[in-house]
């Protein structure tokens, strides 16, 4: 069975958040995990392969963390919310929701 490429390339912009998260301490795994490419494209980011460029800043990086567990945590927390709008307590899916944000966008190292 012949090898398909995703498809996915990374950007200039997208390999300076590389280079940052990396900086920063993230597994190389995880960092490939945000873009959906393997681990070949960060190692390419890292040996240079897009250039001369600078790490982004802390601001502008993701949160460091598996974002396929973060990502099950939220829909749980977004299923949560619908059936709490369903039973017609906005206020309190507001909170569910907003929580859901506060928790996904925390660090996890």
């Amino acid at each position: 069975m012949a090898k398909r490429s995703s498809g996915i390339r990374l950007t200039k912009k997208q390999a300076r958040i590389v280079l940052g998260m990396v900086a920063r301490g993230d597994r190389n795994h995880d960092v490939a995990a945000w873009y959906g490419v393997n681990q070949g494209r960060i190692a390419e980011v890292k040996k240079g392969e897009y250039g001369t460029l600078d790490p982004a800043p802390e601001a502008d990086l993701p949160p460091s963390g598996p974002p396929g567990v973060k990502g099950r945590r939220l829909r749980a927390a977004v299923r949560s919310a619908v059936a709490l709008l369903a039973g017609g307590d906005a206020g309190s899916a507001l909170t569910a929701l907003n929580t859901a944000c506060v928790d996904y966008d925390a660090d996890e190292r």
